[in-house]
């Protein structure tokens, strides 16, 4: 779930600052001493947006936080969000591929590209490798074909069930981020919602550029994870 979106669905007041386009908010982030985005702050204190324990301990709130789903269960609904995914991109007619997503400097293969790199970046720092910002910025070849972005996200699939075959799973290891250290169980449930949001997203662009498509993902495959409401910001 978003920053804004946690705060807004529990009636908490806030004022809302995009550092990209207010130069004020980016100079009280310097004076923070905060290098990324999103971050909730109150006076002098701050903590980055990512984690919802985090954001629960940071306001001093009294329900519970954390995974609601196992980590067995997270790790059949990324398996089953990256299958769907590539079932969906194929469909795509490949002169669709530079435009934009709704709202955003994001191109349709972009996109594809990110949801399957979203998971390889998770497995990356479960191999100790930190998790960056810059993973998840990282874009494919400007003239990537469809069967590139399918044979890519072949390969993280195919890496995600060996990791989950063999690896080491525990839901209590502590794995490096840019927020702060988190729980496997914890990075693994961002990483799932995260994947899914944009499976959504790309039925709905093929929805949005009249190609016809199955449905592999419905309300109960998204059930007791913390999605954002809308399926675009804003």
């Amino acid at each position: 779930m978003r920053l804004k979106e946690f705060l807004s669905v529990r009636g908490i007041d806030f004022v809302s600052v995009n550092v990209l386009e207010d130069p004020t908010g980016m100079a009280e982030l310097q004076k923070l001493g905060v290098r990324s985005v999103p971050v909730l702050s109150r006076g002098d204190k701050y903590t980055f947006g990512q984690s919802t324990k985090q954001i629960v301990d940071f306001l001093g709130l009294s329900e519970k936080s954390g995974p609601e789903l196992s980590t067995a269960e997270l790790a059949g609904r990324v398996d089953k969000f990256m299958t769907a995914a590539l079932l969906l991109i194929p469909l795509m007619p490949h002169d669709r591929l530079d435009i934009h997503v709704p709202g955003r400097p994001r191109s349709y293969r972009t996109l594809a590209f990110h949801l399957f790199r979203v998971v390889d970046a998770f497995l990356d720092a479960n191999e100790g490798t930190q998790l960056v910002q810059a993973m998840f910025r990282e874009e494919p070849a400007p003239d990537a074909t469809t069967a590139a972005l399918v044979a890519y996200g072949e390969r993280v699939r195919e890496r995600f069930r060996a990791w989950w075959a063999g690896g080491d799973t525990a839901a209590t290891r502590t794995l490096p981020t840019y927020y702060g250290p988190q729980s496997l169980h914890e990075l693994m449930e961002r990483t799932t919602w995260h994947c899914g949001q944009h499976v959504r997203q790309y039925m709905m662009l093929l929805d949005k550029e009249g190609v016809a498509h199955p449905t592999p993902l419905a309300a109960p495959d998204f059930a007791r994870l913390p999605m954002p409401q809308n399926v675009w910001d804003g």
